[in-house]
């Protein structure tokens, strides 16, 4: 489950609450497309803005709506009652794994996040991905609490950030950690212009943003990757900068949310607040991507 390409949608939020529909929609057009999994509640999807009986109604819709597809909820909260609440609303939901980031106010040392993992990890029934995204969670993992983490009962893969540019460098920030974990663990690059990279650099799965709007573009570049392929993957992904530059300057959940308006696969506004859409002008810099990519048809 933990390999190939992962997608992840947003979650359709207004004040009013989620859009059901336009979610659900969302996630059927991705088993259509075939991708390998789909990452429901992942920072695309908002969960950190979502209620507790939210969370739980958006993943039985995904769940349902996937058509057994595998789906991966994330389940981060504060605390660990919080997690363990979440944890339990995934599994009865039908949820083939669960996704979880250390969130945090307070920081928290080497031994509470893994403390974290312990404590979720005894509870459950389906494989756990560890989500290491400092951008978000400002929690800084070291390839040795990774590798205490991935020996926990129940760890079925690592997310980790984009790798170094030097595709060298990438070979060997992939084989480092892989050193530490055990062979059941995969591991899985996010930061999707680095998608390339991870995936050619021994990665197994790719966590895709890009892949829970746009699914077809995301697996075409890995399975190049997937399949040998590097210098096609390499080339796809350099074809995708004038995206992954707007990911970079406004950040990929803003991008993504003004996409999916402008295709009408969901309504105005899509995010929480006090998260707001991009303004016009950034909005015509996406349309204008999408266009030349030929990603509005």
């Amino acid at each position: 489950m933990f390999r190939g390409l992962s997608a992840f949608p947003l979650t359709p939020t207004g004040e009013h609450g989620i859009d059901t529909a336009a979610y659900t929609a969302l996630v059927a057009r991705l088993a259509a497309a075939g991708v390998d999994s789909i990452g429901a509640l992942g920072s695309t999807g908002g969960y950190a803005y979502l209620t507790r009986e939210q969370r739980a109604h958006t993943a039985r819709a995904a769940v349902e709506a996937a058509d057994g597809v595998p789906v991966v909820v994330g389940i981060g909260a504060l605390r660990t009652s919080h997690v363990l609440e979440l944890a339990e609303d995934a599994q009865k939901a039908g949820a083939s794994g669960v996704l979880l980031a250390p969130m945090t106010y307070q920081p928290l040392t080497e031994d509470e996040v893994f403390g974290l993992y312990e404590d979720v990890t005894r509870e459950l029934s389906v494989p756990l991905c560890v989500y290491d995204n400092p951008g978000t969670t400002h929690v800084r993992f070291t390839d040795e609490l990774h590798g205490r983490i991935a020996q926990l009962p129940n760890i079925g893969s690592i997310k980790i950030p984009g790798v170094p540019e030097d595709p060298r460098g990438a070979e060997r920030r992939v084989d480092a950690l892989r050193a530490l974990i055990p062979g059941t663990v995969t591991i899985g690059v996010s930061g999707d212009w680095t998608a390339a990279r991870g995936l050619n650099a021994g990665c197994d799965a790719w966590y895709s943003v890009l892949g829970g709007t746009f699914p077809r573009t995301a697996l075409a570049l890995t399975r190049a990757a997937r399949d040998g392929r590097a210098g096609e993957a390499a080339e796809l992904s350099a074809g995708l900068e004038p995206l992954w530059a707007l990911f970079r300057r406004h950040g990929s959940l803003r991008v993504m949310s003004a996409a999916a308006s402008h295709l009408g696969l969901t309504d105005e506004p899509n995010l929480p607040r006090p998260l707001r859409g991009l303004d016009g002008t950034a909005r015509r810099e996406v349309v204008a991507a999408l266009d030349a990519l030929g990603l509005t048809s």
